[in-house]
């Protein structure tokens, strides 16, 4: 889950970052509002779950009352990569000195969380990697000891050489790795951390990416879930126990088990087709789990066929079967839709299939299913 900006600097000021005060507007009275007590000049930003709000024009700067509701409403009404406008953040302008990168995350690579920090701040870490790669330090944290107090001062002395800004620097990495570690994030990040003309520092810019694998022990973190930039389907996925992806394409999938799914895809991709959705139904032959999974896969109106690729296993493939039927009964099926049954009691279950009335397209290998399914969603 990624938490939108406001959201990440509610944590980070909960555990005593310096945060600028922030309020969030969903509306042209909500800023009017705002407007009343704020001093100018300030900065409006757009709350979106994605990168590269600078560039869409997202991030503006309103010296007054009347640029500052000509600036809110143009961003309101705005798309960036997609994404409809539907918050913006409002604060006053720090007036910047100088900018830093300062971010936490896990490298895999040697199973160590490492802090990741640049003197060029304020800009996209990933363009500032490939162009001057010699700016961007890392500093690897022992997993049984963590950031220790010296290794905090240490990363804040590369930053600057002014000793006041450097303690304040170390106590914000300290908190930020704490921020890190009690969130079980996969990254926490402040970029910019700045220095205002009154050799103050801030936190301007904040990220957090959590894991969702570990929100069940985390649960203070569901109250940062925003349904208003969550698809309502991946919601629902969760709790039928479905693990669901909308993506771009028009076949829909309907898989037991991750990799399967991705090889389906795979397929699906190599016959020309693009696929709409990954979704996982696990081992069950729940008929409500399939009635729900098929819902949510008909409820995008890209979908123009669907391919269902099941291998029983432990599950039986006769049992799938049967779910299988006692769900499309009770659903209303518009586009075609390719089944392939493999494993345990498969020629019982491909018989079922075929027995039952319904409209199934049976294959018998994964190949002739996407091949199929691609057919189908083009014509």
């Amino acid at each position: 889950m990624k938490l939108l900006e406001y959201q990440a600097k509610e944590i980070f000021k909960n555990y005593q970052m310096p945060v600028p005060d922030g309020f969030v507007c969903k509306s042209i009275e909500d800023v009017e509002n705002v407007l009343k007590s704020i001093k100018f000049p300030i900065v409006i930003k757009a709350q979106v779950p994605v990168g590269g709000r600078g560039k869409a024009g997202g991030v503006k700067i309103a010296m007054n009352y009347e640029e500052a509701i000509e600036k809110s409403k143009a961003i309101l009404n705005m798309k960036i990569k997609s994404i409809p406008v539907k918050k913006i953040l409002i604060s006053h302008a720090v007036n910047i000195k100088k900018e830093f990168y300062l971010g936490i995350t896990l490298d895999r690579k040697i199973n160590k969380n490492v802090i990741i920090t640049s003197k060029e701040g304020g800009v996209d870490i990933e363009e500032v990697a490939k162009t001057n790669p010699s700016a961007i330090l890392k500093y690897e944290i022992d997993p049984f000891l963590g950031l220790r107090d010296y290794e905090a001062r240490e990363i804040a002395y590369n930053l600057t050489d002014d000793k006041t800004i450097a303690m304040e620097i170390s106590k914000i990495i300290k908190k930020l790795y704490q921020v890190y570690i009690d969130c079980e994030a996969q990254l926490a990040e402040i970029n910019p951390l700045v220095i205002d003309d009154e050799n103050k520092v801030w936190v301007i810019d904040a990220k957090i990416l959590t894991d969702d694998n570990a929100l069940f022990r985390r649960n203070f973190l569901e109250n940062y879930r925003d349904l208003d930039y969550e698809n309502p389907y991946e919601i629902m996925a969760k709790e039928y126990g479905l693990s669901f992806i909308k993506l771009d394409g028009n076949i829909g999938n309907m898989v037991n088990g991750a990799g399967l799914a991705m090889a389906t895809m795979d397929v699906i991709k190599y016959y020309g087709g693009e696929p709409a959705n990954f979704l996982d139904v696990g081992g069950s032959s729940n008929p409500l789990k399939t009635k729900k999974a098929m819902e949510i896969i008909l409820s995008d109106k890209n979908v123009k066929s669907i391919f269902i690729n099941i291998f029983g296993g432990i599950t039986r493939t006769d049992d799938i079967a049967q779910g299988l039927i006692s769900a499309f009964k009770e659903i209303e099926i518009n586009v075609p839709v390719v089944v392939r049954l493999t494993g345990t009691n498969e020629e019982i279950a491909k018989k079922m299939l075929k027995e039952s009335g319904l409209n199934l397209i049976i294959v018998d290998s994964m190949s002739d299913g996407a091949k199929k399914a691609v057919e189908l969603a083009n014509n």
